[in-house]
């Protein structure tokens, strides 16, 4: 997918989700205020949190497909990675929240009497937010932007946590204590969605090696040029999103001139750009050369 188009489905993602996600807040805090429950106003925050994180996800879509410039020479992609984890702090301060509400509520033993009301209006939410989870997943799988992927995961979280709210609705008539600990359960959940968002995009930010797949696909590619062994290793990757930067080391015969050597390894870099769109840069080694 083309650099417009993976902005355009940014925004349109983020503008259906901010709709949606309204709407949807609106009748889950009707509902938990007309019920009097905890999990479902603590529901319906989670929803509206995911607002939030879609206003970001827009505006971190249009930074990151900025022109490179002489302060920025990698471009703007890596914002994507910013605003995924700014998602995951929004997330963390909801789920201290619920937690905090709900031990107290468990301390006060209060219960809470549920109705058709409450099932109705929560299986309408699981509905929608794995909808709006799966279309955040496919515009992720085609653009390869870790923030949709991350405003996916924030619909499917607040559709799990639906799912523990239906259940607890369910059973409440015989456990007092359920609507507290629905509480405490989507705290948890979105307390583990945090540390997944956030450490998905740190590791993006911070330099990743290449997948075993991508590296075989390299291997293969080099060998149909060199059927000698040019031994590729050391590989790392650095994802600006917009565009990948990948370095590697090529060992070659030390009977070589540095001209050939140079014109070998210039080789193998178009090669890599027009067949996997990778900007790379290989560094020579003599075959008998050992790292430390």
């Amino acid at each position: 997918m083309n650099l417009k188009s993976n902005k355009n489905a940014g925004i349109t993602q983020g503008i259906v989700s901010v709709i949606i996600n309204i709407l949807l807040f609106v009748l889950k805090y009707w509902a938990g205020i007309v019920t009097g429950s905890l999990a479902i106003v603590a529901d319906a925050w989670h929803t509206m949190s995911d607002s939030l994180s879609s206003i970001v996800l827009i505006a971190a879509t249009g930074l990151s497909n900025k022109k490179p410039d002489k302060k920025h020479p990698f471009g703007h992609g890596r914002w994507e990675q910013i605003a995924a984890i700014f998602i995951g702090i929004i997330l963390a301060i909801v789920a201290y929240d619920f937690l905090k509400n709900s031990i107290l509520q468990l301390k006060e033993h209060s219960s809470v009497t549920f109705g058709t009301l409450a099932i109705v209006v929560t299986c309408i939410s699981i509905i929608v937010k794995e909808g709006l989870a799966q279309y955040a997943f496919h515009l992720a799988r085609k653009t390869g932007n870790i923030a949709i992927k991350a405003d996916g995961w924030h619909h499917r979280s607040d559709a799990l946590s639906s799912v523990v709210v239906l259940i607890g609705i369910l059973l409440a008539k015989y456990f007092w204590w359920m609507d507290s600990v629905l509480g405490i359960i989507i705290a948890m959940m979105l307390f583990y969605a945090t540390y997944t968002i956030i450490r998905e995009a740190i590791t993006k930010i911070l330099g990743e090696e290449p997948s075993d797949e991508l590296i075989d696909k390299i291997n293969d590619a080099v060998s149909e040029m060199y059927p000698e062994e040019l031994q590729l290793h050391h590989f790392h990757i650095h994802n600006y999103v917009t565009h990948q930067e990948m370095t590697f080391h090529i060992r070659l015969s030390g009977e070589l001139s540095l001209e050939e050597g140079h014109s070998i390894a210039t080789a193998i870099e178009k090669m890599i750009q027009k067949r996997f769109n990778i900007t790379s840069t290989i560094h020579v080694e003599p075959l008998d050369f050992e790292h430390p």
